[in-house]
């Protein structure tokens, strides 16, 4: 039976348990610490959903969700739980409650009851992602191509910007107290730009582009730089298709060292 949960102070050591199998931790967070935290935390937060699957008196599952009511879009957060009993029963909770809305799941590709859900239910897969974390101390020469966003620029940064994801230009411009936006400017056009937290310990980039015909002119090197400095003293990370090797000898170049052992996959669907 599924319950949701006003708090989560009890089960503490059911995250623990899940969080530390290699096949079911959730590895969007770089700690235990982080995790527990935030788990902590949702039950307060009236964007998120906080849910626990019981058999009798036992926990089979804990699940977190971020529920945007206006865009009817949900993301899983956190799906704690190695039970295939537990996912199917969420499964229905949220095709009986949210019809028609947008979901994803973002976990660890090992978690081999949810993966099968998914599949069944003909979600859309994304490439599996490699964490990558920023351990060296990269070249962060400045670089006068290379700006903060200014309202200038808002036509140029929405025109290019990705349109097929949650954050879209327009919701990035509408957050600016969780993401820092920095600009490539050539001839006074706006040609690539990376979004990035800068309100957390740990921030990372949500998106990096640049436009193809500018591409191989050090724009992406440069701009990373720059959030690296400006990020500073905190730490930053990153996730990055594991068949993208150009990629990711890049940021190894910038001072990134692979995670083992924290890769992530998001699924996405309608229910």
């Amino acid at each position: 039976m599924l319950k949701i949960l006003p708090s989560t102070a009890e089960y503490m050591d059911f995250a623990k348990n899940i969080n530390s199998d290699s096949n079911f931790c959730t590895p969007i967070y770089s700690s235990d610490e982080e995790l527990f935290s935030r788990l902590l935390d949702s039950p307060k937060q009236s964007n998120k959903l906080v849910l626990g699957c019981f058999e009798g008196e036992a926990l089979l599952g804990l699940f977190v969700l971020l529920v945007e009511e206006q865009e009817q879009y949900l993301e899983m957060l956190m799906p704690l739980s190695r039970s295939a009993r537990a996912y199917e029963e969420l499964w229905a909770f949220l095709k009986e409650r949210y019809p028609g809305w947008q979901c994803d799941f973002v976990f660890n590709p090992n978690n081999r009851p949810l993966r099968r859900l998914l599949e069944q239910s003909s979600a859309d897969f994304d490439v599996e992602q490699q964490k990558m974390l920023l351990t060296g101390e990269p070249d962060l020469s400045r670089d006068s191509r290379i700006q903060l966003y200014s309202p200038q620029f808002r036509a140029g940064y929405a025109a290019i910007h990705s349109t097929d994801v949650y954050w879209t230009a327009e919701k990035v411009l509408a957050a600016p107290e969780r993401f820092r936006i920095i600009l490539a400017i050539e001839n006074n056009q706006v040609v690539g730009y990376i979004d990035i937290t800068h309100n957390y310990e740990e921030n990372e980039p949500f998106d990096v582009f640049v436009k193809e015909n500018c591409r191989r002119k050090g724009y992406a090197r440069a701009m990373l730089a720059k959030a690296i400095e400006l990020n500073r003293p905190k730490a930053m990370v990153l996730t990055v298709n594991v068949d993208n090797a150009p990629a990711i000898a890049l940021y190894e170049s910038m001072g990134f060292t692979q995670v083992k052992g924290q890769n992530s996959i998001t699924a996405h669907l309608t229910l």
